[in-house]
């Protein structure tokens, strides 16, 4: 079943890189008593998450915050070394938060999951984003197959 608007997020682990290297985030400490702008790609170095999605969200992120975002992360089904490189890459920084989904267990709990194997990516998460309020969804935005605009940085800044 597919996460709704009013959902609490599902507990799950995810990881990051730190100075030490890989480490576990656990969903509810990280959204807990704040608000996290957070979105979802299929991919990381995929043409569309490089070239539009992630550079959308580091580019407002001082907007984003200016407008009640504690936080803004970036998920995808990648692992954490990919994901640390392609923010790196991006110049993600400290504006947005790097997680790595490398098994979709958080992507799956939420029934957000992409079946990307025809293109030998195997299962990997659809392109969203949500706004998320200590722990409850209070914006979902879903695309289409192939679509770009519900998710952008753009989008997130009109609902905030």
């Amino acid at each position: 079943m597919t996460i709704k608007v009013g959902d609490k997020v599902p507990s799950a682990t995810l990881t990051t890189m730190t100075a030490d290297g890989p480490a576990p985030v656990s969903t509810d400490e990280f959204f807990a008593g704040r608000t996290v702008a957070f979105f979802a790609v299929p991919g990381a170095y995929t043409p569309t998450c490089s070239a539009k999605h992630l550079p959308g969200f580091v580019q407002h992120a001082d907007d984003i915050k200016a407008k009640g975002a504690d936080a803004i992360a970036c998920m995808s089904v990648n692992d954490v070394f990919v994901m640390n490189a392609w923010g790196k890459d991006q110049g993600a920084g400290d504006k947005v938060v790097m997680l790595a989904d490398g098994n979709a267990a958080f992507t799956r709990a939420l029934g957000l999951e992409l079946d990307a194997s025809g293109f030998g990516m195997g299962t990997r998460s659809k392109r969203f984003s949500m706004l998320v309020k200590d722990g409850v969804v209070a914006e979902l935005n879903i695309e289409e197959p192939g679509a770009f605009q519900v998710s952008s940085a753009e989008h997130m800044l009109g609902q905030l």
